[in-house]
């Protein structure tokens, strides 16, 4: 929790942002597990963790536009609740400590509602992501869940999206402390990974990593010797010389801010030639990213140049053929980098996805491009200082992908099929950096996780 005076100037400036009526924001209640009283690991909803600062279950917070008041709704702990959890300190309190001096019972949030609806104000809410809070807005508004998000306010989400995408101080400070957790986790993965170990004692050492930092893993982690399957979840193959091992893990720290990297490496602690040779491919478009990111340049220009630079060193490799530049605008190098360069990261590993990646990612300069691998471009508009943002391009070879382009004559003047046989068995690679981008340009967050190909196989030794 920062200081009260910050959630005070946070509010301020919403309020600022939105022409009239009520904004309602709901926090998250717990969800069960298997049973009722066996939950998830409780997270707080982040745009009211931003907002009002409380992180724990049963809240929601309104501002009034017009007058410029400001409650939190929830109830009270029981006497019940207290022999379970011990003493708890009271909702005013709590509140107070956010800089908010009006709380009400949760049921009273009907009765405002209801007095708000009648009045004919505008009630702005965001799009729900949990069946819980669908429910609830659904019989508080009157709402068919099915219909919730058309009636989000695109007004709030805009508002929201632009106070938190440009980060403080304060939050780039609880960013890197996440990015430590990061660097931990990865280097504890680097130097456990040799042949006969299992990949989910790898996943779960990390894991716990996360967990005594003070939080938990920013998304489940993804290790895999099959590193050409993009959000592989899978851990359960032994590891073999002559593989590479892909890790894409991260932490979210007690005060919830994220890091998110990727590393893959040889499990025999050293590269082939051939595994080399596509390494550096990715490690320069890597660091093309970070040389060419700074205020004013979109991400969505950043991304094409590191796909011409993939495109370039795999056809240096044979693997691809004509001019690169015309490759890319066919889009040939996304049978290879079938993704997207990077996202916004913060109090989301993908910052605000829930509110909409169109508002997230890009603006009205900077649209999607509808096209096989660009289309999945998270974050493409115009970059500002204070932004935070993945840098994470990688090369796989996913023998299904190249059987399908190859059977159906795509992109056949770009790319030497014949060759690609030979890396059926390949996997995938793919090296991510959190970046923060700065007045002059950008700089990795935190002490940067070893990289190299030398500092890769020092570590192993």
């Amino acid at each position: 929790m920062f200081s009260a005076e910050t959630y005070i100037a946070r509010r301020k400036a919403l309020k600022g942002k939105i022409s009239e009526g009520l904004i309602l924001l709901l926090g998250n209640v717990d969800v069960p597990m298997n049973y009722t009283d066996n939950t998830y690991h409780f997270r707080q909803d982040s745009s009211f963790l931003y907002f009002f600062g409380l992180d724990f279950q049963g809240l929601a917070g309104v501002i009034d536009v017009d007058s410029g008041e400001e409650i939190i709704f929830g109830n009270d702990v029981s006497i019940e609740d207290i022999i379970w959890m011990g003493p708890q300190v009271p909702l005013k309190e709590k509140a107070e400590k956010v800089g908010i001096y009006k709380t009400e019972p949760s049921k009273v949030l009907f009765d405002v509602v209801i007095k708000a609806v009648q009045s004919g104000r505008k009630i702005h809410i965001l799009p729900p992501y949990r069946a819980e809070n669908k429910l609830f807005l659904s019989k508080l508004l009157g709402i068919l869940p099915s219909r919730l998000k058309s009636y989000s306010s695109v007004e709030l989400i805009k508002a929201i999206v632009d106070l938190r995408s440009v980060k403080e101080e304060q939050e780039i400070a609880e960013i890197r402390k996440a990015c430590a957790v990061g660097y931990q986790m990865h280097v504890t993965a680097m130097k456990m990974a040799k042949a006969g170990v299992l990949e989910q004692t790898i996943a779960g050492t990390i894991e716990g990593i996360a967990n005594a930092g003070g939080g938990m893993v920013s998304f489940p982690v993804i290790l895999s010797q099959n590193g050409e399957t993009l959000h592989n979840h899978n851990h359960s193959q032994i590891l073999q010389d002559g593989r590479l091992l892909l890790v894409d893990a991260g932490a979210e720290i007690g005060s919830h801010y994220a890091s998110d990297f990727t590393r893959t490496f040889p499990v025999s602690g050293k590269f082939t030639q051939k595994q080399r040779e596509i390494y550096d491919i990715v490690l320069a478009a890597n660091n093309c990213a970070t040389k060419l990111a700074k205020p004013g340049i979109t991400y969505q220009s950043v991304h094409l140049a590191v796909c011409e630079t993939i495109a370039s060193g795999l056809k240096d490799t044979g693997l691809m053929k004509g001019n690169v530049q015309e490759a890319v605008r066919n889009g040939a190098h996304a049978l290879f980098m079938p993704h997207g360069l990077g996202h916004m990261m913060g109090l989301d590993v993908h910052d605000m996805e829930d509110l909409g990646q169109i508002y997230v990612g890009y603006d009205e300069e900077t649209r999607p491009i509808d096209q096989f691998g660009t289309a999945y471009l998270r974050m493409g508009r115009k970059l500002q200082p204070g932004f935070v943002v993945t840098n994470e391009p990688g090369i796989y070879f996913i023998p299904a992908l190249i059987e399908k382009w190859k059977a159906e004559n795509i992109n056949t003047d770009f790319i030497n099929f014949d060759r690609l046989e030979q890396y059926f068995d390949f996997g995938g690679i793919r090296l991510e950096d959190d970046i923060l981008i700065t007045e002059t340009g950008c700089e990795i967050i935190g002490e940067r996780v070893p990289i190299t190909p030398e500092e890769i196989e020092d570590i192993r030794r």
